[in-house]
């Protein structure tokens, strides 16, 4: 965190586990487990490189298409749900009743950090359509370029503005700052194979429900084709569909591949290949979402892909 912001923090809503030089866990789960800071900083730029580098499509990366009379919770790309959901909670204080204020949407913007993050949220976005590999770009979908909001501007007046309007940031007089991005080159290694692959296997039945995930569950996923195509630019998607929580509670999972069950590895195994977070919003209200994930590379890092 920025040492200038705790000197615009109320005194009563300092939390002292954020508060510089602390390092932020970009894999938090609602509880501390302290890291040595080299171990936190390499844990939050594998983070990262899942989260960026991976995601290599727009879908993937700002989420599902969300139309006029669709189901709220279409599913969330890999850039909301970390790292911009997991720097909501850490900053949440778990001592206010809903994490108050950056761990629930009603109060978040009290935080003074809240502005630099979602500043920092749309630089990554910047970023991520300047990387190499898949097909980075924005949707050209009519829906998504013409859904509008309404403001009031500087001078107190209603405006209405669409998306296609924000999309070029010259256009709105302001750029980011060229910075170094070290999660680029930080692909996690894979461990030692200690039983062959499961990937491949095709047994689950892709319609029967998991369950409450109060504790870790394994399964066996079926693949329509055990051969991706040799087209270079196709990606395998991993899909999680009909996950199903109350929007007002935070929810937080991770997903991992061939990994073992006794003991689930962390952002820095190349068996991780993401996470599901939803910040408090709104009231009680249960609805059903879904997770997709790009794992191409994570099947050739593990030999899986056979």
């Amino acid at each position: 965190m920025p040492i200038f912001l705790q000197f615009h923090a109320k005194p009563e809503m300092m939390i002292i586990r954020t508060l510089p030089p602390k390092i932020i866990d970009l894999d938090f789960s609602g509880v501390d487990f302290p890291l040595p800071d080299p171990v936190q900083v390499a844990s939050n730029l594998n983070v990262m490189y899942r989260q960026m580098v991976t995601a290599n499509y727009p879908t993937l990366f700002l989420g599902r298409p969300y139309r006029a009379g669709d189901e709220p919770e279409p599913g969330a790309g890999s850039l909301e749900d970390v790292p911009h959901t997991t720097v909501h909670i850490w900053t949440g204080d778990a001592d206010q009743a809903n994490r108050e204020n950056m761990g629930v949407f009603y109060a978040a913007a009290r935080d003074p950090i809240f502005f630099s993050h979602h500043g920092n949220i749309d630089r990554l976005w910047e970023v991520w359509k300047k990387l190499p590999g898949g097909k980075r770009k924005n949707f050209t979908d009519p829906d998504w370029l013409d859904t509008a909001f309404l403001f009031y501007d500087e001078n107190a007046n209603l405006v209405r503005v669409k998306i296609r309007d924000c999309l070029d940031t010259t256009k709105l007089r302001y750029g980011f700052q060229d910075v170094a991005s070290p999660w680029i080159n930080a692909r996690p290694k894979p461990k030692p194979n200690k039983q062959k692959p499961k990937v491949a296997v095709a047994t689950a039945d892709p319609t029967k429900p998991i369950g409450l995930l109060n504790k870790t569950v394994s399964v066996v996923v079926q693949r329509p084709n055990k051969r991706r195509s040799t087209k270079p630019k196709e990606v395998e998607v991993l899909v999680i569909e009909r996950i199903e929580y109350r929007i007002d509670m935070y929810v937080k999972f991770n997903v991992l591949i061939n990994d073992e069950p006794d003991t689930p590895g962390k952002p820095d195994s190349a068996e991780f290949a993401g996470t599901f977070v939803n910040v408090p919003h709104g009231r009680n209200k249960t609805v059903k979402t879904s997770l997709r994930l790009g794992i191409s590379e994570l099947l050739e890092d593990l030999k899986a892909e056979e």
